[in-house]
């Protein structure tokens, strides 16, 4: 599931940290500090692959982290909405299909799909069913 990128921060020559993302290379920021990059980084990479659904690109899938890696977790809202929007795309479900299956009509399939909506649990738990998909939440002690 699209939930956790692995980011790459570099020092740069006026003691800034740049933020990089090996999978979604468009998705960068820099912070005063690691901790200030990382604040950034998640939005970064939300605008980034916003940009993705804008241009109709595949949702690139998260690496696996390597050492000198951080991650950079989604919020769940976001990768909820990508996983549907990546299923629909893997399927070829239209929106115009999905939103017959929800019984919904056009604009709310493109606030689900829209990631800057405050869309409910419940519509993303019915379109994540109209593909044959069922949301799992796992929670774990913080690193």
């Amino acid at each position: 599931m699209l939930q956790s990128y692995p980011v790459i921060l570099t020092k740069d020559e006026n003691s800034s940290v740049i933020a990089q993302f090996p999978d979604v290379p468009e998705a960068m920021t820099v912070g005063a500090d690691e901790t200030n990059a990382l604040d950034w980084a998640q939005d970064a990479l939300v605008v980034a692959l916003t940009g993705y659904i804008d241009e109709r690109r595949d949702i690139p899938p998260p690496s696996k982290l390597k050492k000198g890696q951080e991650l950079v977790h989604l919020p769940a809202q976001v990768a909820m909405k990508l996983a549907i929007y990546q299923s629909m795309r893997d399927q070829g479900v239209t929106q115009a299909a999905l939103g017959e299956c929800m019984g919904v009509d056009g604009r709310q399939v493109r606030r689900i799909l829209n990631l800057d909506h405050n869309t409910s649990v419940s519509q993303l738990v019915r379109a994540l069913k109209c593909l044959g998909k069922e949301l799992v939440i796992d929670i774990r002690n913080a690193a």
